[in-house]
């Protein structure tokens, strides 16, 4: 017979097919979940909400730009101003509404005492807003 024997001597041949009906199943499975879910996914309730005009959306405050150079030096907005002269300035810039929003640019040469006195300056005059600009790393290629 060609069938095959009792023969426990003889090797068993490898399987090489491969059973796909668990992983049918499991793909079944999941179809009948995702086709049960969703439906409720995509609810909705219709609603009729009052309309409303709106106020115009407050100004942005203006920016005020504080450089200061590799030897001390200030500048307002580009110009070189002296302690005094910033003083006046930070003052008459608290008592803007809104209040600007100081940029502080310093020289990677600037003491960090220079730098610590302007910003003492600003708060002490009432300004709130205060942001450092630095420069991006250029990277060497």
């Amino acid at each position: 017979m060609a069938f095959g024997s009792f023969n426990p001597q003889r090797q068993p041949s490898m399987m090489s097919d491969i059973n796909v009906t668990p992983m049918v199943d499991v793909m079944l499975v999941l179809l009948i979940i995702f086709i049960i879910t969703a439906p409720m996914l995509t609810h909705s309730v219709k609603l009729d909400l009052p309309q409303a005009q709106a106020q115009a959306s407050a100004q942005q405050a203006d920016t005020v730009s504080i450089a200061i150079d590799g030897e001390g030096a200030v500048y307002w907005n580009e110009e070189a101003v002296g302690e005094d002269a910033l003083a006046v300035l930070m003052s008459e810039a608290a008592l803007l509404d809104p209040q600007p929003e100081l940029q502080l640019r310093a020289d990677k040469n600037t003491r960090y005492e220079v730098v610590a006195q302007v910003m003492a300056a600003a708060q002490s005059k009432g300004l709130t807003k205060l942001g450092f600009v630095t420069d991006p790393v250029k990277e060497k290629k």
